[in-house]
Protein backbone atom coordinates (compact mmCIF):
# COMPACT_ATOMS: atom_id res chain seq x y z
CA UNK A 1 0.00 0.00 0.00
CA UNK A 2 0.79 3.77 -0.69
CA UNK A 3 1.26 6.48 1.77
CA UNK A 4 1.79 10.01 0.97
CA UNK A 5 4.32 12.04 3.16
CA UNK A 6 4.81 15.80 3.56
CA UNK A 7 8.16 17.19 5.31
CA UNK A 8 8.93 20.44 6.67
CA UNK A 9 12.45 20.99 7.15
CA UNK A 10 14.97 23.44 8.07
CA UNK A 11 18.42 23.44 6.98
CA UNK A 12 21.10 26.34 6.67
CA UNK A 13 18.83 29.00 7.62
CA UNK A 14 15.73 27.99 5.00
CA UNK A 15 12.63 26.10 5.84
CA UNK A 16 11.80 23.32 2.58
CA UNK A 17 9.00 20.97 1.83
CA UNK A 18 9.22 17.67 0.71
CA UNK A 19 6.83 15.56 -0.23
CA UNK A 20 6.26 12.06 -2.03
CA UNK A 21 4.24 8.48 -1.94
CA UNK A 22 5.69 5.37 -0.39
CA UNK A 23 5.31 1.71 -0.13
CA UNK A 24 4.54 0.12 3.20
CA UNK A 25 3.64 -3.45 4.16
CA UNK A 26 -0.66 -3.65 4.42
CA UNK A 27 0.10 -5.86 7.66
CA UNK A 28 2.35 -3.22 8.95
CA UNK A 29 0.01 -0.30 8.48
CA UNK A 30 -3.33 -2.51 9.68
CA UNK A 31 -1.42 -2.91 12.80
CA UNK A 32 0.06 0.68 13.67
CA UNK A 33 -0.77 2.82 10.74
CA UNK A 34 1.30 5.81 12.06
CA UNK A 35 4.37 4.19 13.48
CA UNK A 36 4.62 2.44 9.97
CA UNK A 37 4.24 6.45 8.65
CA UNK A 38 6.91 7.16 11.23
CA UNK A 39 9.66 4.81 10.13
CA UNK A 40 8.66 5.39 6.29
CA UNK A 41 8.96 9.36 7.04
CA UNK A 42 12.33 8.54 9.00
CA UNK A 43 14.35 6.90 6.28
CA UNK A 44 13.18 9.53 3.42
CA UNK A 45 14.13 12.00 5.87
CA UNK A 46 17.83 10.19 5.96
CA UNK A 47 18.14 9.92 2.94
CA UNK A 48 17.22 13.65 1.92
CA UNK A 49 19.77 14.27 5.00
CA UNK A 50 22.60 12.75 2.87
CA UNK A 51 21.77 13.99 -0.52
CA UNK A 52 21.61 17.85 0.53
CA UNK A 53 24.51 17.78 2.50
CA UNK A 54 22.40 19.38 5.76
CA UNK A 55 24.25 21.63 7.87
CA UNK A 56 24.14 21.69 11.89
CA UNK A 57 20.75 23.56 12.31
CA UNK A 58 18.97 21.12 10.65
CA UNK A 59 15.73 20.08 12.02
CA UNK A 60 12.23 18.28 11.67
CA UNK A 61 9.99 21.20 11.67
CA UNK A 62 6.74 18.83 10.51
CA UNK A 63 5.97 15.00 9.35
CA UNK A 64 2.48 15.11 7.71
CA UNK A 65 0.98 12.01 6.19
CA UNK A 66 -2.68 11.25 4.32
CA UNK A 67 -3.11 14.90 3.82
CA UNK A 68 -3.97 15.74 7.85
CA UNK A 69 -2.48 13.13 10.06
CA UNK A 70 0.70 14.65 11.94
CA UNK A 71 3.23 12.27 13.25
CA UNK A 72 6.00 14.91 13.53
CA UNK A 73 6.69 13.77 17.63
CA UNK A 74 6.87 9.98 16.32
CA UNK A 75 9.24 10.41 13.45
CA UNK A 76 11.75 12.17 15.94
CA UNK A 77 11.21 9.30 18.12
CA UNK A 78 12.63 6.26 15.76
CA UNK A 79 16.04 5.61 16.00
CA UNK A 80 18.25 3.28 13.00
CA UNK A 81 18.61 -0.08 14.29
CA UNK A 82 22.44 -0.34 15.47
Amino acid sequence: MNINIKVYLHSKGTKFLQSGSFSVLNSDFKKDPDWTAAIAAYEWIQQIKNKFAVSDDFRIDGVIYNEGIDITELVKKVKPYK
